[in-house]
C-alpha cells in the first residue's frame, strides 16, 4: 500500500510464502510513497546460494527469502514517490520487467504538512532524487514501463485487471525460459556411512 510503517510490515508478513512460489509479481500499483523502497530492493535482490536441509522438515533456501524465479513489477500512473522511486530501482537493477502504465512521477520529498493562520495547509519541497540512467527525470516524468498494459474505464467499471493478466502471462513466459531454482533430492546425497577404501596396489 506504501512505502511506509504499514507497507514495510505487509510486505514482511507476505515475503516468505510469496517468495516460495516459482515466480513473483511485485505489484506497486497506487503506491503512495514514503521511504523503505531501499529495504524492499534488498530483499528482492537476493539470489539462492545454496539451500539449507534439515530433518523432517522443508529445504530453506540460502539467502533466506529469495525470490526463486523470475520476478515482474507492476505498476500504474498512481504509483507515486518513493513507489516511482522503487520502479526506477527495478528497472536499473535489471531485476525484471516493469508492466503496466508511466508511473506519476512525483517524487520530490517534502517537510511536514504547515498550517498558515487562514487554516491553510502547506508543504514545502525538501528533497530530490538523483539516478543513473534517469538523471533528475523520474521527477515530473515517472518512470515508463518496459511493457505496456492499460487498463480502461470499462475494464475498471467491470472489474478487469487486465495489466495483471498481462503480468501474470508475462511471468509464465520468463518461468518457461528461466525455469524456478529447486532444493536438490536429498536421495543425491552420496552415502558415507562406509569410508571408502583406496584400492590395493
Amino acid at each position: 500500500p506504501d512505502m511506509g510503517g504499514s507497507g514495510w510490515a505487509q510486505f514482511n508478513r507476505d515475503l516468505r510464502m510469496e517468495v516460495s512460489r516459482p515466480a513473483l509479481i511485485v505489484d506497486v500499483r497506487g503506491n503512495a510513497g514514503g521511504h523503505i523502497s531501499e529495504l524492499v530492493i534488498e530483499k528482492l535482490t537476493r539470489t539462492i546460494l545454496g539451500w539449507d536441509l534439515t530433518r523432517n522438515a522443508q529445504p530453506v533456501s540460502y539467502t533466506s527469502d529469495a525470490p526463486r524465479g523470475p520476478v515482474v513489477a507492476l505498476a500504474d500512473e498512481a504509483t507515486s514517490s518513493d513507489g516511482d522511486m522503487i520502479t526506477a530501482a527495478f528497472k536499473l537493477l535489471k531485476l525484471g520487467p516493469v508492466v503496466g502504465q508511466r508511473t506519476w512521477g512525483g517524487v520530490v520529498g517534502m517537510t511536514g504538512r504547515h498550517r498558515l493562520g487562514d487554516g491553510t495547509v502547506i508543504t514545502v519541497p525538501m528533497n530530490a532524487a538523483w539516478f543513473d540512467a534517469y538523471g533528475w527525470s523520474v521527477e515530473n516524468h515517472g518512470v515508463t514501463p518496459d511493457v505496456e498494459s492499460l487498463r480502461t474505464p470499462l475494464d475498471w467499471a467491470e472489474g478487469r485487471h487486465v495489466e495483471m493478466d498481462d503480468a501474470i502471462e508475462l511471468a509464465l513466459e520468463l518461468l518457461a525460459a528461466n525455469p524456478a531454482a529447486i532444493p536438490p533430492d536429498y536421495r543425491d546425497v552420496p552415502d558415507r556411512s562406509r569410508p571408502t577404501l583406496p584400492p590395493r596396489r
